[in-house]
C-alpha cells in the first residue's frame, strides 16, 4: 500500500520504518526541513534499538520517501497516519493544535482525490477527537466521512527503547471507524503483524491508551512506594516484588513494578494528566489517579535527600533520560534531580552514552537546553571520567552499560553509589544503596 506519515518523530519515524519493512510504500511529511533531510539521507530522526537499520534499509530500497509538501504525499497515497505531537496544554488538556491543522491540510487535498483515503489517527487524542476531524476534513475537502474517506482510530503502545519490537509484536491492534470500507483496508494492513486486530468503538479506541498509560504510572508509584516502605522495615523489597509479579493472574504484568527511580516521559505524565482532566470535567472523583503524579514527585525529592544526605563534593549521573534505550530527556526525573542539585550550588558531571548534543532536535532539545542550559559544560565523555570525577555516583537508568561496568571495575574507595534505578541490584558490591534497598 502507498502511505504517508505526518510527524516524523518517536512514533511516526518508527510507524515509516516498520511499515516499509512490511513492503509497504512510505513517505514521511514533517514541516522540519532537518528531520525531512535526515530520513532522505537514510538516518532516523529518533535514538531507538533497530529504527536506524530499518530507515537506512527503506531508503536504500526506495521504500521510505520524506518531504515537506503535505499535498503532494496525499495525492500519491492511499492511507495517511498522523502522528504529530499532542501536548499537555497549562490546563492539562492534549493541544489538538497541531493535528486539527493537518486534518485541514489532508482534507483540502481530498477535495482533489475521487479514490478512497483512510486517514488514521495514530497520535494520542482527547475523546471525540475522531469524529472532530471526521468534521474538518469533511468540511475541507467538501464530502462528508463515509463518502470518499474515512477516520480510523489506531492507538499505538509502542514503549520507547523496544518500540520497533512493539510495533511488529503488540499486545493487540486496535481500529475503530464510522467507515467500514476503512477499517476493512486498515485489516490488510496489519494482516501480517503477530497480534489480533480488534475492532472496537471509537471512544474505546480514543481512551484505551490513557488508561494503558495511567495504570504503567500507577504501577511505578505504587512499587515505589512499596519500596520505601520496604527500606523502612529493612524488608528486601526486590525479593517481595519478585514474589508479587510471580502472580500473573491477579497482579497483571511484571512491568514497571519494579522498585526503582521515579517515571518520566513523553507519555505517561501528559496521559496521567490528561485522564484527570477527563474526569475532572466530567465531575468524577478519582482520588487515586490524582494522587499518582504527587507520589512520583515525592520520590524525587527522596532521592534528593539521600544525595543530600551524603555530603558529596562532585556528583556523577550515570546516565539522565527518562528510562535506558533513549535520548528522550522529555520529564525525565533523572534530569530535574540534576536541574535541582545544580540549582543548590552542587559540582556535577553526566555520562550518558546515548545523548549526543548534535542529534537532539525539536522538543527534546528545547526541553533539555531549558532545564540546564550549559549541559555541555558538565557532560563527560567515558565512565571512566564519570568515576574519576565523583564521589557520589548517582546511577538513575537501568543500562547495561551502566552494570557492565561496575562488574569490571570495582567502585572506588570513598566513592558511594547511589543507585536509582536497581541496576547493581543483587551483585553484593560495597559503597552501593539503592532508593529502595
Amino acid at each position: 500500500m502507498k502511505i504517508s506519515v505526518f510527524g516524523m518523530g518517536y512514533v511516526g519515524c518508527v510507524g515509516m520504518g516498520c511499515l516499509a519493512k512490511m513492503d509497504h510504500q512510505v513517505v514521511g511529511v514533517d514541516v522540519s526541513q532537518l528531520k525531512v533531510d535526515l530520513i532522505r539521507n537514510g538516518k532516523a530522526t529518533v535514538v531507538e534499538k533497530d529504527i536506524d537499520e530499518l530507515i537506512e534499509t527503506g531508503v536504500a530500497q526506495g521504500r521510505i520517501s520524506a518531504t515537506t509538501d503535505a499535498r503532494q504525499a496525499v495525492l500519491d497515497s492511499d492511507i495517511s497516519f498522523i502522528c504529530v505531537g499532542t501536548p499537555n496544554l497549562p490546563t492539562g488538556h492534549l493541544d489538538m493544535t497541531a493535528i486539527e491543522a493537518v486534518a485541514t491540510e489532508i482534507g483540502r487535498t481530498l477535495a482533489e482525490k475521487d479514490t478512497h483515503h483512510v486517514v488514521v489517527i495514530r497520535s494520542t487524542v482527547m475523546p471525540g477527537t475522531n469524529r472532530k476531524l471526521a468534521g474538518i476534513i469533511g468540511h475541507a475537502a467538501g464530502k462528508p466521512a463515509g463518502n470518499g474517506f474515512g477516520v480510523v482510530s489506531n492507538p499505538e503502545f509502542l514503549r520507547e527503547g523496544s518500540a520497533v519490537a512493539d510495533f511488529f509484536n503488540p499486545p493487540y491492534t486496535v481500529i475503530a471507524s464510522d467507515t467500514d470500507q476503512s477499517l476493512d483496508i486498515m485489516n490488510q494492513l496489519y494482516a501480517g503483524l503477530n497480534a489480533d486486530v480488534i475492532r472496537t468503538d471509537i471512544e474505546v479506541a480514543e481512551t484505551i491508551k490513557f488508561l494503558n498509560n495511567s495504570y504503567h504510572a500507577l504501577k511505578v508509584a505504587f512499587g515505589n512506594e512499596v519500596g520505601r516502605i520496604c527500606k523502612a522495615m529493612n524488608v528486601d523489597s526486590r525479593q517481595l516484588m519478585d514474589l508479587f509479579c510471580k502472580d500473573t493472574i491477579l497482579n497483571i504484568s511484571p512491568y514497571y513494578f519494579k522498585p526503582g527511580f521515579a517515571y518520566g516521559g513523553s507519555c505517561l505524565p501528559k496521559d496521567l494528566k490528561a485522564l484527570n482532566l477527563i474526569a475532572h470535567d466530567r465531575y468524577v472523583d478519582v482520588p487515586i489517579l490524582a494522587a499518582v503524579s504527587p507520589s512520583n514527585e515525592a520520590h524525587i525529592g527522596i532521592a534528593e535527600k539521600m544525595i543530600l544526605d551524603r555530603n558529596p563534593r562532585r556528583i556523577g549521573f550515570a546516565s539522565i533520560s527518562f528510562k535506558p534505550g533513549t535520548d528522550d530527556l522529555r520529564f525525565s526525573p533523572a534530569l530535574e534531580l540534576t536541574e535541582r542539585l545544580i540549582g543548590r550550588g552542587m559540582e556535577l558531571a553526566v555520562y550518558d552514552r546515548n545523548l549526543n548534543l548534535s542529534r537532539l532536535m525539536g522538543k527534546n532539545k528545547d526541553f533539555l537546553f531549558e532545564k540546564l542550559p550549559h549541559i555541555d559544560r558538565i557532560l563527560v565523555d567515558t565512565m571512566d571520567e564519570l568515576v574519576s570525577f565523583a564521589d557520589l555516583i548517582v546511577i538513575a537508568n537501568n543500562e547495561s552499560y551502566i552494570s557492565d561496568y561496575f562488574r569490571e571495575h570495582p567502585v572506588p574507595e570513598g566513592v558511594k553509589v547511589l543507585d536509582l534505578a536497581g541496576t547493581l541490584y543483587g551483585q553484593g558490591l560495597s559503597g552501593v544503596e539503592g532508593i529502595c534497598w
